[in-house]
């Protein structure tokens, strides 16, 4: 499916499940999880079933499951294949335009 048409609940489901997913991979428990990743119980079950998390709980289960390297692709800045190519760009952006 083409990323460009998920919605972020998409997103949201989708990453909960390859979380469930690589928590029965690593044979752990909810609460076994839980415990690990130093979240609640009822965190990890709201996000399991429903995606619905914090970014920090997301990243406490990461590291949990040690899948903490999908993070670094997330917000990656923009790589110049040439010198020209970065002279060519203009200047980097510290604020955004109003709308």
């Amino acid at each position: 499916m083409n990323a460009y048409l998920l919605s972020p609940a998409d997103i949201c489901h989708d990453l909960a499940s390859r979380a469930r997913s690589a928590r029965l991979a690593a044979n752990l428990s909810q609460a076994g999880l839980a415990e690990r990743a130093g979240v609640s119980l009822g965190s990890l079950r709201r996000f399991e079933s429903s995606g619905a998390a914090s970014l920090e709980l997301v990243a406490r289960v990461a590291l949990a499951l040690k899948a903490e390297d999908g993070f670094a692709a997330l917000f990656k800045p923009q790589v110049y294949t040439s010198l020209d190519e970065a002279l060519n760009t203009s200047t980097f952006r510290k604020r955004g335009r109003k709308k």
